[in-house]
């Protein structure tokens, strides 16, 4: 998957609430979606004097100033460190092929694709921090989507939500309830978003975490997934973690 490609797919499948051109920026309005739809970037030419500009059209919008930068991003990755921005949260971006995951099916009764979310589908990510402001964000979508149930034993037990641009499908806000963890549940969602992401015509599936978050990265490897890209933010203030 290409840098360009993986780009696009990201924004089309979990989409800010909307966009505004700033001279060389891009400023993402994000409405409490999360950092990277609020996150500005460079679209062409800039120097260090149109920095501010994009500052202030974020703080217009209720935002802190934060920029997300990919490797190509470098002469502005160091522009940004100079004035005091922080390196924060790089992602990694893995992707497999949607025919051997699709392979094997999970166990019958185990994951449930249905949209709009379930009431316990939104309890579960309302557990883990995601609201309602990013299940409107989820709402935005435009191509396919769905919520992918998991469920251990009797129990709902996980919920990620799948969407679909162009030919690859990506799977987004995987959150197990605590008590729930390491049951394989995860593992059936990814083998289920799959099964739907190919019904539904994509050939790739895709997937962004944290570079920390090892626990996710393991499995992700465990299920042949590559790395096929990365990220960071910069932001003021101190680094995190």
């Amino acid at each position: 998957m290409t840098p360009d490609l993986l780009a696009k797919v990201t924004e089309a499948t979990w989409p800010p609430a909307a966009t505004h051109c700033h001279g060389p920026w891009l400023i993402r309005e994000g409405r409490g979606g999360g950092q990277r739809v609020s996150a500005a970037s460079a679209i062409g030419d800039w120097t260090e004097a149109d920095i501010p500009a994009a500052e202030a059209a974020m703080r217009a919008l209720g935002q802190s100033p934060l920029f997300v930068l990919r490797p190509t991003d470098t002469a502005l990755d160091d522009a940004l460190a100079a004035r005091g921005y922080a390196h924060h949260d790089p992602v990694v971006a893995y992707a497999a092929p949607v025919a051997d995951l699709a392979a094997t099916e999970p166990p019958f009764l185990t994951s449930f694709p249905h949209w709009p979310p379930l009431a316990i589908a939104r309890q579960i990510w309302e557990q883990g921090g995601i609201g309602p402001a990013r299940i409107a964000l989820m709402d935005r979508v435009t191509g396919p989507k769905t919520a992918i149930l998991g469920r251990t034993g009797d129990r709902a037990a996980a919920i990620a939500f799948t969407a679909i641009h162009g030919n690859v499908a990506m799977l987004h806000a995987l959150e197990t309830a605590p008590d729930q963890r390491r049951k394989g549940s995860a593992h059936n969602i990814l083998r289920a978003a799959a099964i739907w992401a190919r019904d539904h015509g994509a050939d790739t599936i895709s997937v962004l975490v944290t570079e920390r978050n090892t626990a996710a990265r393991a499995l992700y490897t465990s299920l042949n997934f590559a790395i096929v890209g990365q990220y960071h933010y910069r932001k003021h203030g101190p680094a995190e973690g």
